[in-house]
């Protein structure tokens, strides 16, 4: 895994983040540690929720179908916001339901999750998001941020705000969605258009283990 550190150390020496955190926070490093234990890390050629293509996916799943490990990650991403009022969390299907509903049982808040339905993101199921609350936004994975940016415009839409956002791992640039952002692990991982794809011109078989599938 030497290629995935050097990707944390890119990050650490572009955005400085180092070794030594808050006292008792959990840093970069041994939040990689977990997920590289868990064999979290995959190479390959992978299509992405996105529909990036990359030579590297991070299963989460293999990392917070240990309830211990889940809920430490979310205790960690929960530190950052309990100084917040926060009235609910809202998390993307599938990827984001565990990691959500362990920082809403942090905070000790609800927890609600948005489906895709014709392309967009909606409550269904009877959930639902008043107008006044202040939601925290927790994803597993922000890869381009578009299922963010959807959470961001739902929430909004509902006539609630949006007070932070929360995530396991940011893939590739720090991104600004004017909202209080706290990422675990970040990591510097190739990503392309279909159309750019090296991977695709080399033949190299494509899977997908995520929740979008190949048309």
């Amino acid at each position: 895994m030497g290629r995935m550190r050097d990707a944390v150390e890119g990050w650490a020496g572009t955005h400085g983040a180092g070794e030594e955190g808050r006292d008792g926070d959990m840093n970069q490093w041994e939040a990689l540690e977990i997920f590289e234990r868990e064999g979290a890390v995959q190479k390959g050629h992978f299509l992405l929720t996105s529909g990036l293509h990359s030579d590297t996916y991070v299963q989460c799943a293999r990392v917070l179908q240990h309830p211990h490990l889940a809920e430490s990650l979310a205790d960690e991403l929960a530190k950052a916001f309990q100084p917040e009022e926060v009235d609910l969390v809202v998390s993307p299907a599938l990827g984001g339901i565990i990691i959500g509903y362990m920082v809403a049982m942090a905070l000790r808040i609800r927890m609600v999750f948005a489906e895709r339905a014709k392309d967009r993101l909606a409550l269904r199921r009877g959930q639902s998001v008043s107008r006044g609350e202040r939601a925290l936004i927790v994803e597993d994975v922000i890869t381009t941020g578009g299922s963010v940016k959807e959470l961001i415009e739902l929430v909004e839409g509902a006539g609630a705000s949006v007070i932070g956002l929360g995530a396991l791992i940011e893939r590739g640039e720090d991104r600004d969605f004017k909202v209080s952002k706290s990422v675990l692990l970040r990591l510097e991982t190739s990503a392309w258009e279909a159309a750019d794809c090296p991977l695709c011109r080399g033949g190299v078989k494509l899977e997908a283990p995520g929740s979008r599938k190949q048309a």
